[in-house]
């Protein structure tokens, strides 16, 4: 199940960019982040109440909060300045940069999570690396 998620997460994605790049032409990214945002918003909390999960707000813990609320930031902040970086930039070229996210979270997980390094998982952030660097240049 998590593998077909995971791939309908890819599509998704695939479509945000192609979308996002029509529709803000001629928008201020910011705006048009804001307005993303406030769609991603209602999705979530539809989802929420739909589930009956709201309950389990008051069984979150501080620490749970605490990174919730600082991946929420880093979120925000990821979509600024790849709506600025899609307004002003080529889709094609943007959106590779933009999923060297890839290698970069196995990196970090790695280094912060103790995930197991692979000989696996370090040819493919090589290879994710220098496919990323032969399509933009």
């Amino acid at each position: 199940m998590w593998f077909l998620l995971a791939f309908l997460s890819a599509v998704f994605a695939a479509l945000t960019s192609i979308l996002a790049k029509i529709g803000i032409e001629g928008v201020n990214s910011n705006l048009a982040t804001a307005i993303r945002t406030m769609v991603v918003v209602l999705l979530a909390w539809g989802m929420v109440f739909l589930t009956d999960a709201q309950g389990g707000i008051s069984q979150i813990s501080r620490k749970s909060w605490i990174f919730l609320i600082l991946s929420g930031l880093a979120t925000g902040a990821s979509w600024l300045c790849y709506y600025k970086a899609l307004q002003v930039g080529e889709a094609s070229k943007v959106v590779p940069i933009d999923k060297l996210s890839v290698v970069l979270t196995l990196i970090l997980a790695f280094v912060f999570l103790h995930e197991k390094v692979t000989p696996k998982s370090v040819i493919g952030c090589i290879l994710i690396g220098a496919g990323t660097l032969c399509m933009v240049l």
